[in-house]
C-alpha cells in the first residue's frame, strides 16, 4: 500500500524513516535537525562512524529514540537547474533507500520530500519521480507500506495527485 500522511515523520511507527539527509549525515535544519533531535545522541554517534554520503546514495542507522526501527539517510540533489544530473540522483536516492529496505528486510518505509526543501528541487517534479520509483519498485521489494509524509497539505495534495494518475489510489 502507498498512502500520503501530513505530519511530523519522527513520530510514524514503520520499519524504516527516510531522512533526507546532508552529506555529512552529522544533522542539519528541516526534516534532517528533526530526526536527529528525535532520535537522541546516540544517533549522532553512530552518523559519525559512517563518515558520510554521497549524493544519490543510501546509509542506515538505529532508530534510537524514535518508534521507527531504522533511519535511512540519503542525500537528495541541490536543484541546478536541471542540467546536473539531478533527475538520475534523486531517482538514485529512492532506489538505494529501496535497496537497504530489501536488504534488512525492512516490510514498512517512510519518505519525505527529498530536495524539496532548502535544496530547491521543483516539487511537481520531485513528487513525479518519488512516486514513479517507488510505484515500480516496491511490490517487487516485498514492502507492505510506504508512506509519503508531507510537512503540509499542499505538499499532500502533489503526490495525492500523482498516485491518483499512475493508478495506485
Amino acid at each position: 500500500m502507498i498512502r500520503v500522511e501530513v505530519g511530523d515523520i519522527t513520530t510514524l511507527k514503520v520499519g524504516a524513516i527516510v531522512n533526507a539527509a546532508n552529506s555529512s549525515l552529522l544533522g542539519g535544519g528541516g526534516v534532517d535537525g528533526a530526526i536527529h533531535r528525535a532520535a537522541g545522541p546516540e544517533l549522532l554517534a553512530e552518523c559519525r562512524s559512517i563518515e558520510g554520503c554521497p549524493t544519490g546514495e543510501a546509509r542506515i542507522t538505529q532508530g534510537y529514540d524514535l518508534p521507527a526501527r531504522f533511519i535511512i539517510h540519503t542525500v537528495g540533489p541541490i536543484w541546478q537547474g536541471g542540467g546536473r544530473d539531478e533527475a538520475r540522483l534523486l531517482k538514485s536516492c529512492y532506489l538505494a533507500s529501496l535497496k537497504l529496505c530489501l536488504d534488512r528486510g525492512i516490510k514498512g518505509v517512510a519518505f519525505p520530500a527529498i530536495s524539496c526543501g532548502i535544496y530547491g528541487y521543483p516539487k511537481q517534479e520531485a513528487v513525479g519521480i518519488a512516486v514513479k520509483t517507488i510505484s515500480e519498485l516496491y511490490i517487487s521489494y516485498s514492502l507492505n507500506e510506504v508512506v509519503f509524509c508531507c510537512f503540509d497539505e499542499p505538499m499532500a495534495e502533489l503526490y495525492r495527485d500523482r498516485i491518483e494518475k499512475q493508478g495506485l489510489g
